[in-house]
């Protein structure tokens, strides 16, 4: 069974950065078989996708409103996925979710992926 854990989220003052990190652990993962993304999620609204980073690292992906501002990466030997984002804007306030996939596919909705993390709260101030 394979687990993903969020860490890095917070508090932080609007043009401010953080980085997200999401470690996969689970007996028999191969972590490079995993298609990874970044999903995030406010108060009453769906799961909207955010970031995704191909096996090898290789391809990366980004919704329109972070394209240029956050940046996906992943350590393969380590068994992590990353997001840093920068130039923080209020409505990055969301609680932010990893997810992983073996399936081959483009990896932006929220079907695309079967297994996630518990998320992690990021909060952005004005």
């Amino acid at each position: 069974q394979v687990q993903l854990v969020e860490a890095g989220g917070g508090l932080v003052q609007a043009g401010g950065s953080l980085r997200l990190s999401c470690a996969a652990s689970g007996s028999g993962l191969t972590f490079s078989t995993y298609m990874m993304g970044w999903f995030r999620q406010t108060p009453g609204k769906e799961r909207e996708f955010v970031a995704r980073i191909t096996w090898s690292g290789a391809g990366t992906y980004y919704t329109d409103s972070v394209n240029g501002r956050f940046t996906i990466s992943r350590d393969n030997a380590n068994n992590t996925v990353y997001l840093q984002m920068n130039s923080l804007k209020p409505e990055d306030t969301a609680v932010y979710y990893c997810a992983g996939t073996k399936k081959m596919t483009l990896g932006t909705t929220v079907n695309a992926y079967d297994k996630w993390g518990q998320g992690t709260q990021v909060t952005v101030s004005s």
